[in-house]
């Protein structure tokens, strides 16, 4: 089931990227961003209520409140990051290169998750680099 998941997070990440782009035609990127983060804010809490999960709040530790802050900021700093690469550059190569986080994650995941690290992986570590950096060679 997750990889269903994966690949729905995967159209839809692809569907965000090209309807920011066209969103940006007219908008700054700050705003763009802002506006972007009210409406996910709004659908994630309304997520949250409608699942009966805010009972939950109470019960998140400390740590985890740290890596939850943390993770925040940093999606709100790639989102920025994103937004400026959108507005200057072609979607067609900022998208995928956007996506090399992947390669980063695999690495993270192995050096501070202590995730395994297969053939199968590195292999599609090593491609994913390929194609960006021939995207932006």
């Amino acid at each position: 089931m997750w990889v269903l998941y994966a690949l729905l997070a995967a159209v839809f990440a692809a569907l965000t990227g090209i309807l920011a782009k066209l969103g940006l035609r007219e908008v700054n990127p700050n705003l763009a961003t802002a506006i972007r983060t009210v409406v996910i804010l709004v659908m994630a809490w309304l997520i949250v209520f409608v699942t009966g999960r805010q009972t939950e709040i109470a019960g998140i530790s400390q740590k985890g409140w740290i890596y939850l802050v943390l993770s925040g900021l940093a999606t709100g700093l790639s989102w920025l990051f994103y937004f400026y690469a959108l507005e200057i550059g072609d979607a067609s190569k900022v998208i995928p290169v956007d996506k090399f986080s992947v390669v980063i994650a695999i690495v993270l995941a192995f050096t501070v998750l202590g995730e395994p690290l297969t053939a199968k992986t590195v292999i599609g570590g090593l491609l994913i680099s390929a194609g960006t950096f021939a995207l932006i060679l």
